[in-house]
């Protein structure tokens, strides 16, 4: 029995950090292979070299089959990105990223256990255990440490993961972060849990749209009523296996919890989100920041909790730039860059 796994018996339904998925996941996988298709060889504006290939890996962890997407890059300017999404994402739904990221460094997205096209994983194994799966992702392809991303989801694992693997990082990214769950997520749970058990799937749809979208009325957001829609969309196109995924996530989010007060690596890290985010808002986002060393804080101006779908380029121009150490302040589209880990960074350097 792995040490992973703790049991509980919580009724949650909701999915805590869902996400757009724009590219539908493949119905098919076969275990242990690697599928290799030549890329575009299009440079989308940029000087650097493109991607020369994308890999698809399967592997199997603890018993749990779980796969890989590896987009290469021969003339990288930086260390690998692993992009680790939100609980409804999968690992192709940070393909329109590519075109400004890719061109960059190596990029690593992956389908966890219980997530996307993987097995699914009972709510018993916890975060540690997804953790414990990154590493092994990595290990098995023979990736170097990594620049770390992780959003909404993503960055409660990734945080994790960094905390007991901090050989394995080069840089921290985190976007839509919190050290606890919402209130209005924990509050919005119960309501709809008790829709779905009474089949009510378009009133659960709409509250998800509100949980995890800005009121109209907080300020500007780009694309809100064209992202509203697709993510309206996707909650009503869920797969019974999905659904069934998202129930078990959600229980292994409220049972877990999504922070341990352990060490982060002394590395460069940035924490940002979008100024209008009513899910994890920007203080939370800054409370993050205030735990990790010497890290940095923003906002992207014009966008909500959902602010790589809204914001697709600014975010990952952010991320680019972050990753290959190019200045953020002064951004357009950013809020004034804040160090609310200045304290601990100075704490630490003075052990």
């Amino acid at each position: 029995m792995s040490d992973y796994r703790k049991k509980t018996w919580l009724p949650v339904i909701m999915d805590g950090f869902v996400v757009i998925s724009p590219v539908p996941e493949p119905s098919m996988r076969t275990a242990l292979t690697t599928a290799q298709v030549s890329l575009t060889t299009q440079r989308h504006g940029s000087s650097s070299p493109p991607p020369e290939r994308v890999e698809e890996r399967t592997l199997t962890f603890e018993g749990f089959t779980y796969g890989c997407r590896i987009v290469h890059q021969s003339a990288p300017r930086t260390a690998p990105l692993l992009l680790l999404g939100g609980s409804s994402q999968n690992r192709h739904s940070w393909q329109g990223h590519e075109k400004w990221l890719a061109p960059l460094c190596t990029v690593i997205t992956v389908d966890l256990p219980g997530y996307g096209s993987a097995d699914f994983l009972p709510a018993h194994y916890g975060i540690d255990f997804l953790a414990a799966a990154v590493q092994h992702m990595l290990a098995e392809t023979g990736m170097p440490p990594v620049n770390l991303f992780g959003g909404c989801f993503g960055e409660v694992v990734g945080l994790r993961f960094a905390q007991l693997h901090p050989e394995s990082v080069r840089r921290i990214v985190f976007c839509g972060a919190a050290m606890r769950l919402p209130e209005i997520y924990t509050d919005a749970v119960p309501r709809l849990s008790q829709a779905l058990e009474r089949g009510e799937i378009e009133a659960a749809a709409g509250g998800l749209v509100e949980l995890f979208m800005s009121n109209p009325g907080a300020g500007q957001v780009r694309k809100h009523a064209a992202v509203a829609r697709l993510l309206h969309h996707q909650f009503m196109n869920q797969t019974p296996d999905e659904l069934k995924k998202a129930v078990e996530h959600n229980t292994r989010l409220v049972a877990h919890g999504c922070y341990e007060p352990l060490p982060v690596p002394d590395v460069p890290a940035l924490v940002f989100t979008g100024e209008y985010d009513t899910l994890c808002t920007p203080q939370m986002g800054r409370e993050l920041a205030a735990t990790i060393p010497a890290a940095r804080f923003t906002t992207v101006k014009e966008a909500d909790h959902l602010v790589t779908v809204e914001r697709r380029q600014e975010s990952s121009e952010l991320i680019g730039r972050f990753c290959t150490d190019r200045p953020i302040d002064d951004l357009p589209y950013c809020t004034p860059v804040e160090s609310p880990g200045a304290g601990l960074a100075c704490a630490t350097a003075h052990r």
